[in-house]
């Protein structure tokens, strides 16, 4: 069944029936909606693989269980304010991309995708699910915000990534329309300005040359690479390994959000094999290998078996830090 779209009664602060420039003033009112969806959902499990790190400058999760997130959409910058109210999920737009925002808002929070799609055939599974009703796979449909952090994310540790990604957006981003500067968000530049960072601001960011060329090269095709957000799961990462330096590793991580690929899941990654191994098969010396034969019965819905096993807590002590530069194969 789909959601039900139902209008604020303010005059301002409902989405126009006819298309109207969204407001982008600071101190302008938003552009609003309100959506049920078809059952039960957490934005916490749902919006959090859209957080790199607890102070991502385009992400935050207020006290009061509020999700905020800025974005660079196909009409420009927005920002989006999201919360749960019972069984009603309602939003807020602020910017030039406040229409698109609110129009992508189902999908954003998984109203395309399919839990009952997924059979467990081992128990841990079937439990956790269980547990996790509130578990929808996200859709952005935007590939480069996805795209951008994961390259960054290559053969480093998370934290290292995550302060990367905080310096470049705080610095050659620009502050995200609406109420939203005790917050500190920001937008991610656009293609255009990702291109014009200079090597030494790169440096200062610990982005070494094979990311930053990497991400130069992304940003120059940047259409093309957003085409893949259409595509079926082999054609998008097709399209996305063309690219030098982009590999099955980043390729699974962005379309996990871009495109809610249920199926996407994530190989030449350090620890996944390992706990995939452990929860399945008592195995922690999984390799990619082994853990693909493990997630043969998801085929389909990989990922989503994947995202289930780490939300179980069944993962194996760690050995050694989560990312050791020079021991991760992930492109």
């Amino acid at each position: 069944m789909a959601g039900r779209f139902v209008p604020r009664t303010a005059t301002r602060a409902a989405l126009p029936t006819q298309p109207a420039p969204p407001c982008s003033s600071h101190d302008g009112p938003p552009l609003a909606r309100e959506w049920t969806p078809p059952g039960p959902l957490d934005l916490r499990l749902v919006l959090g693989p859209l957080r790199r790190g607890p102070a991502d400058p385009t992400f935050r999760m207020a006290a009061d269980g509020t999700f905020w997130r800025a974005t660079r959409t196909p009409e420009g910058p927005g920002t989006l304010r999201v919360a749960a109210h019972g069984d009603r999920i309602t939003a807020a737009a602020w910017g030039p991309g406040a229409d698109w925002l609110l129009a992508g808002l189902p999908a954003l929070l998984g109203a395309a995708d399919d839990p009952d799609a997924f059979v467990p055939r081992h128990r841990l599974l079937a439990l956790t699910r269980h547990r996790r009703p509130g578990l929808r796979l996200l859709r952005t449909g935007l590939v480069m915000e996805s795209l951008i952090p994961s390259i960054l994310e290559q053969k480093v540790t998370t934290d290292e990534a995550y302060r990367a990604w905080r310096h470049l957006v705080r610095r050659f981003g620009t502050p995200a329309p609406g109420p939203t500067a005790d917050l500190g968000l920001h937008v991610m530049p656009d293609p255009r300005g990702w291109a014009m960072i200079p090597s030494w601001e790169w440096h200062r960011a610990n982005v070494d040359a094979k990311r930053s060329s990497t991400i130069l090269r992304a940003v120059r095709v940047a259409r093309r690479l957003e085409e893949a957000a259409t595509m079926n799961l082999p054609e998008a990462q097709a399209r996305l390994q063309l690219i030098p330096g982009i590999g099955p590793w980043t390729s699974a991580e962005t379309l996990q959000r871009s495109n809610g690929a249920a199926d996407a899941v994530t190989v030449g990654d350090l620890h996944l094999p390992g706990i995939v191994g452990h929860a399945l098969a008592d195995n922690r010396d999984a390799d990619d290998e082994e853990m693909l034969s493990l997630l043969t019965p998801y085929e389909g819905q990989r990922h989503r078996a994947t995202r289930l096993i780490l939300l179980s807590g069944r993962t194996p002590p760690r050995r050694a830090p989560r990312m050791t530069p020079g021991n991760i194969t992930n492109l």
